[in-house]
């Protein structure tokens, strides 16, 4: 033990650094109070999309938390839907929003300009209604299916299913323009494609969380490896769907593809489960 009133040893700069990106990156996809410190900056936002994959690890494990705890008490329906509700007040629906706006403005066939002009607006329409109801039905219905099956199985789901769809869109993010106007985005931040280094890190910990699900025993390489191969092709279908619409993405765009992906892998692993 160091000697009292000896000198104490700051951490590297690096991690300093990181551990603030990983702050901006919480602050800005939850609702957790909570400050990255020091005067901030603006590239802060886009630098920590590289941890965007493990801010929603956090968020999945707090679903699975709340899964695995309501599930002792209440049906497994009942349980999932508890579930749910967590994980959209921790991050208050942000996401959910911009699915509802996605569908709103693409689900019919209107121009790229009007499409931009009606995700601005805060109505929602039949289209981004229906896309919302469907999507948290899906969700709780699949994790409902999961939890019946195994508590640790379905925990596993919901940790991976999250921080694979804040994955999906932070490679969105690099394989295409932003969509819309930069100079008035709401994170204008954002609206610049994340380098190489953020992409790679974002994937790194979605690999990560997956390795260690499979290492602590709750979830199969095998099982892992479809839902890499769900996410991968969410991903896919939202760039042959908004390249030709919009040209780009856009900041709902992005939350669109982080609902899809974590249905698609919640999907996929019930399938794997029941097969």
């Amino acid at each position: 033990m160091p000697e009292r009133g000896a000198p104490r040893v700051a951490p590297p700069g690096w991690l300093v650094a990181e551990w603030r990106l990983l702050l901006v990156a919480l602050q800005f996809l939850t609702r957790l109070p909570v400050s990255p410190g020091g005067v901030y900056e603006p590239a802060w936002l886009n630098r920590s999309a590289r941890h965007f994959p493990l801010v929603g690890a956090l968020v999945g494990a707090l679903g699975a938390a709340v899964l695995a705890a309501a599930a002792t008490v209440w049906p497994p329906t009942v349980a999932a839907l508890l579930a749910l509700v967590a994980t959209v007040v921790i991050t208050g629906a942000f996401h959910e929003d911009g699915l509802a706006d996605t569908f709103d403005a693409l689900g019919g066939t209107v121009s790229r300009e009007r499409a931009l002009a009606i995700m601005k607006d805060s109505r929602i329409g039949s289209y981004g209604a229906a896309a919302l109801v469907l999507t948290l039905a899906g969700r709780t219905a699949l994790m409902a299916a999961l939890c019946a099956q195994g508590a640790a199985q379905a925990a596993a789901a919901v940790v991976l299913a999250h921080a694979w769809g804040r994955a999906t869109a932070v490679l969105l993010m690099a394989g295409l323009p932003y969509a819309g106007d930069a100079e008035h985005a709401k994170a204008k931040p954002l609206a610049t494609a994340v380098g190489p280094a953020e992409w790679r890190v974002a994937l790194g910990w979605a690999m990560v969380v997956a390795a260690g699900l499979a290492w602590a025993g709750a979830l199969a390489p095998a099982r892992a490896g479809v839902a890499l191969a769900a996410a991968a092709l969410v991903l896919w279908a939202m760039r042959r769907w908004l390249r030709p619409r919009l040209g780009g993405y856009t900041g709902d765009t992005l939350g669109a593809t982080e609902q899809l992906t974590e249905l698609a892998v919640l999907l996929v692993l019930a399938a794997e489960v029941a097969g």
